[in-house]
């Protein structure tokens, strides 16, 4: 289950999803998800889900891997469409004692499962095409405006960057803490929540540990190269835009214009 975690990796490649500038990416998914929650129709999440389509396409992802990596959000997913059937008033279908699964709430069900499955699609999508160090280096640019109210620009975007770097050595480590507990006669498979909730202990302590120690590592090498922050640093690789930027930016903006000029027509 760890190991179908895919927020934070990243799979080379020589699409042209790999080569944009990772502020295309990052305008252009936040544009994607606007437009992902504005649609409220089969016809406008359809439109959506095409673009996300022709975007995996062009990026030429592991379908398989994307599909396994939302198998964690198979409980999240299960909670939300029940919570909506049962929640939201409405003509009702089937009534189970004082609860009533509503037409309405198996649409707002149907539509909620979508949009999260698309918006996790298209964040993997993001992260399986681009760097930790592009993605830092796109968000401090994207973000370089807020330096005038005096924002940490350069520590936030470090911060998110690094984080999001050691999204997959923590869900290693935790992968090994949870085998050696194993071998040692830990049962992580049986008993109830509360038993469950104890079992997380010895995994959780040295978890802790581990993650503090290279935190502490990456400290003192940051110090010992002499790291400051972002003032007066230089790049070794610059930003550019190119003309494959400017046309996704454009069929971005183009998306969510067709999607808002749907849903204002009650498409």
């Amino acid at each position: 289950m760890l190991r179908d975690i895919a927020l934070g990796q990243y799979f080379p490649g020589d699409t042209m999803i790999h080569k944009l500038d990772p502020r295309t990416k990052l305008i252009g998914i936040m544009l994607y998800l606007v437009a992902l929650f504005v649609a409220n129709s089969p016809l406008t999440l359809g439109i959506v889900a095409l673009f996300l389509l022709l975007m995996m396409g062009i990026s030429k992802v592991n379908i398989r891997q994307m599909l396994r990596g939302l198998r964690p959000l198979v409980l999240i997913l299960v909670l939300t469409g029940l919570l909506n059937m049962f929640l939201t008033p409405g003509e009702p279908i089937v009534s189970l004692w004082r609860l009533s699964i509503t037409w309405e709430g198996l649409s707002r069900s149907i539509i909620l499962i979508v949009r999260i499955v698309m918006m996790v699609m298209s964040t993997f999508i993001l992260t399986y095409t681009t760097t930790p160090m592009a993605l830092t280096d796109g968000l401090e640019k994207l973000m370089s405006p807020l330096r005038r109210i005096r924002v940490p620009v350069h520590e936030l975007a470090m911060i998110m960057g690094t984080a999001l770097r050691f999204i997959p050595t923590l869900i290693e480590e935790t992968d090994k803490i949870i085998n050696a507990q194993k071998a040692r006669g830990a049962d992580f498979e049986t008993g109830n929540l509360i038993r469950h909730a104890k079992a997380l202990l010895p995994i959780l302590v040295p978890l802790f540990m581990s993650a503090f120690r290279r935190a502490d590592e990456l400290a003192i090498a940051m110090e010992s190269r002499c790291y400051h922050g972002g003032e007066g640093r230089t790049r070794m690789r610059q930003l550019q835009f190119a003309r494959r930027d400017i046309l996704t930016d454009i069929a971005s903006v183009l998306l969510l214009a067709i999607v808002i000029s749907l849903v204002v027509i009650g498409l």
